[in-house]
């Protein structure tokens, strides 16, 4: 498979999985553990057949090392989907996503004692900035759609806070997890594939704390309105066609993502990864009609601009297009 195939796979897999994500959300706000559940089972039983090839296969990195990151990456996914049970509408949880580079930042100055340079530090302010105007916007939005309600006024905010602390936690153990894997890397090697199997296979055993509520959604799902699957010409429950597409994109998309750090530069695998959250977030906001101020629309555009810049993708893109006297005279 090509970069140019990569690339396309990547915006048709994770755009169209955030959509069935919503898609869910929308229908039952709480669904989040099964999911999760149905995401990770897929990924490990196809990483169990042709990765780890039905458990005859040595791991590169020793198993041990796995259950410390299997331990983020599971708090990390199953914070994030359940975050969204707190009023967090579906843009402002993926914008406050885009602030991995923040936690990624802070996490690296205090750990690795990294030191950056200024337009790094210029395009963490940007992003910051951008995060808090949309985050601000949204709480105010959260009081006014309370004005009126029959709870109590108090009651939906302090919701909302806890949505938004849970996004805080998630972006700083998952930048915590980058950090984890970026020593693993330099003492065994990169083994993604590897790392991807054991991320998904490990915490299976973890859902068995969300048994009850995986349970509960999966008879909610059965319960929903029969559809016909159109290329399968079988009939199921529509809640339960939305699972399966959001988890046959969430594969798509992962292992596209994968394929594109082989065959590109992480520069270039940045900007695709930042124009795919950029495109969901306006469908999102059109197709769906989720309520955005033209001061989230600028806040949003802050985060972008910033994470451009901190991966020097503007400074690139403009050496690109320069004539070649002008590169030759510097």
């Amino acid at each position: 498979m090509g970069p140019g195939v990569a690339i396309a796979l990547v915006f048709v897999g994770c755009c169209s999985n955030v959509v069935f994500l919503e898609l869910l959300v929308r229908e039952f706000p709480g669904c989040g553990n099964i999911v999760t559940f149905a995401q990770f089972l897929f990924i490990a039983l196809e990483g169990f057949f042709f990765e780890a090839r039905l458990g005859r296969k040595k791991a590169a990195i020793p198993v041990s090392n796995y259950f410390i990151m299997v331990i983020m990456f599971f708090t990390v996914s199953v914070i994030n989907n359940s975050a969204l049970n707190y009023s967090i509408a579906m843009p402002l949880h993926m914008i406050f996503r885009s602030g991995s580079l923040i936690a990624n930042m802070i996490l690296g100055i205090i750990i690795l004692k990294k030191r950056y340079s200024r337009s790094k530090y210029l395009s963490i302010a940007l992003v910051s900035a951008g995060i808090f105007l949309c985050t601000f916007m949204s709480a105010k939005q959260v009081n006014v759609s309370n004005e009126g309600s029959e709870e109590p006024g108090l009651y939906p905010f302090l919701c909302w806070l806890i949505g938004i602390a849970m996004l805080t936690f998630a972006l700083l153990v998952s930048a915590r997890m980058g950090i984890f894997q970026e020593v693993l890397y330099k003492e065994y090697g990169k083994h993604p594939k590897e790392a991807l199997f054991y991320n998904h296979c490990l915490p299976l055993p973890g859902f068995l704390l969300f048994s009850k509520d995986i349970y509960n959604h999966t008879v909610l799902f059965s319960q929903s309105t029969p559809s016909e699957v159109p290329v399968l010409g079988i009939t199921m429950p529509i809640m339960w066609i939305y699972l399966l597409v959001n988890v046959i994109t969430q594969y798509v998309c992962i292992r596209s993502v994968f394929i594109l750090t082989t065959e590109c530069t992480s520069l270039t695998v940045t900007l695709v990864v930042t124009l795919r959250k950029f495109f969901s977030l306006i469908f999102s906001i059109i197709y769906f009609q989720n309520p955005f101020t033209v001061w989230h629309w600028v806040g949003t555009a802050v985060v972008f601009l910033g994470t451009l810049l901190y991966t020097e993708v503007l400074s690139s893109v403009c050496a690109a297009l320069r004539p070649p006297q002008a590169k030759k005279t510097e």
